[in-house]
């Protein structure tokens, strides 16, 4: 039975998308807009990639036997019959586009950023939608820890730049292809032990990602690991002075920040240094950003030898946290001026002095309804209008505007010839 006007509707918005509508649009555009000056502010440049990209890219970039790559992605054979993939995530086609444009031949150090959609086919929930957006940065071309805390510093400055409160960073070494691989065949001989505690889905992933298990949300998964050996305890020489270096170099900065042996990653690439960043406000699914170094990704991806480090972060959780600390003051984009006329006779007229602000940058409305003028001044009101001009005979006849401050209910007289000049003088 149909009881809802929602279910009459013929079209509907796909599940796990969302519109962003008129009304918070432009808290988004302020948003991505501080997180731009403050990644210009560190010196790093934006790059937009394609939406799609070869499904390869991905399955090698992020790894197969990982949940993006095996039951997340949306994936689709185009009139060729090539197999193209939505971006489930920016890091692999950001290193795509690197290799393919030489970046690294131009400068030693390739730091850029990225603010785009992305898109992963999973239940969606709060904070987690199929069609989401994600910001982060990447710096690419050394291998040295100082680059990691810059990368840590520029996330962090991101959020506290928001007035963000009660966010932890917390760090760890997933090690390198070698001290790993050690590590994750006593880790594995742990699991195996413990395997029918563990959840149906951590019981998979024994053979193909065992590091995954310490960071499962499962209650089952928490309880029974919580005994696990931890990499850093068996990382090799180089690994270790990496994080204890990285150790310093955020003490210096004077980050806080907590050791956490369970922060391992998602993504095959990562090696050396992990982190995130995590808020008490998102319930179980707490993490703001997160990303660490990624050393073996450009050659896997078929370029040259190079580390590299970045970050990723969810718009939509960073929002989420703004609302519920109410941080998100932003101003509603607003008309400077409206002009109201008494007469449809003098449509016209309005239209071209509105036609003369707008062209001088003043913002401008006016009544496009043929509405009363009791309507009009309505609808400056709802629209938050800083000033008001009635136009009617007696302004047309002495080319007289008396222009009121909505705000203070002050009143000046001015020349129509001179209304930009007015405006524009109120600004200096």
């Amino acid at each position: 039975m149909i009881n809802s006007k929602r279910d009459k509707l013929k079209y509907k918005s796909i599940k796990g998308t969302k519109d962003i509508l008129p009304d918070e649009s432009y808290i988004w555009i302020e948003v991505e807009n501080r997180i731009r000056n403050i990644m210009h502010t560190y010196n790093y440049k934006e790059i937009r990639t394609p939406i799609f990209e070869e499904t390869k890219l991905f399955a090698r970039g992020i790894g197969e036997f990982t949940d993006i790559v095996g039951k997340e992605m949306y994936t689709f054979v185009d009139r060729g019959g090539d197999s193209l993939t939505l971006k489930p995530e920016l890091t692999a086609s950001v290193i795509r586009a690197y290799i393919q444009h030489n970046l690294g031949e131009k400068q030693p150090l390739t730091k850029v950023y990225y603010i785009s959609p992305a898109f992963r086919q999973e239940r969606p929930q709060a904070g987690r939608l199929r069609q989401f957006h994600q910001f982060g940065a990447e710096a690419i071309g050394s291998k040295y820890p100082i680059v990691d805390a810059e990368i840590i510093s520029l996330s962090s400055k991101i959020y506290e730049s928001f007035g963000i409160k009660n966010y932890k960073i917390k760090i760890n070494s997933v090690g390198c292809e070698v001290c790993r691989n050690e590590y994750k065949t006593i880790l594995k001989k742990f699991l195996f032990e413990i395997s029918d505690k563990l959840s149906p889905e951590s019981q998979k992933r024994i053979n193909v990602n065992p590091m995954r298990i310490l960071d499962s949300k499962d209650e089952d998964d928490i309880k029974a690991t919580k005994d696990a050996p931890l990499i850093l305890n068996y990382l090799c020489d180089d690994c270790k002075n990496h994080f204890n270096q990285l150790e310093e170099l955020l003490n210096f900065l004077d980050i806080k920040f907590e050791v956490d042996g369970r922060i391992v990653r998602g993504l095959d690439y990562y090696t050396k240094t992990a982190f995130e960043i995590i808020s008490t406000e998102l319930g179980s699914q707490d993490a703001l950003a997160g990303g660490g170094r990624y050393d073996l990704l450009i050659k896997e991806l078929g370029g040259k030898d190079t580390p590299a480090v970045g970050f990723a972060a969810g718009m939509e959780r960073l929002l989420m946290v703004l609302q519920k600390q109410n941080q998100n003051k932003f101003q509603a984009p607003k008309p400077k001026v409206f002009i109201a006329y008494t007469d449809q006779s003098f449509e016209k007229i309005t239209f071209n002095l509105a036609h003369k602000l707008r062209s001088n940058g003043i913002s401008c409305e006016f009544d496009f309804l043929k509405r009363s003028l009791k309507s009009q001044m309505r609808e400056a009101n709802r629209q938050n209008s800083d000033y008001v001009i009635v136009i009617g005979e007696e302004e047309i006849n002495s080319n007289w505007l008396q222009v009121k401050n909505m705000r203070t209910g002050e009143i000046q007289k001015v020349g129509i010839e001179n209304l930009e000049n007015y405006f524009l003088g109120l600004d200096e």
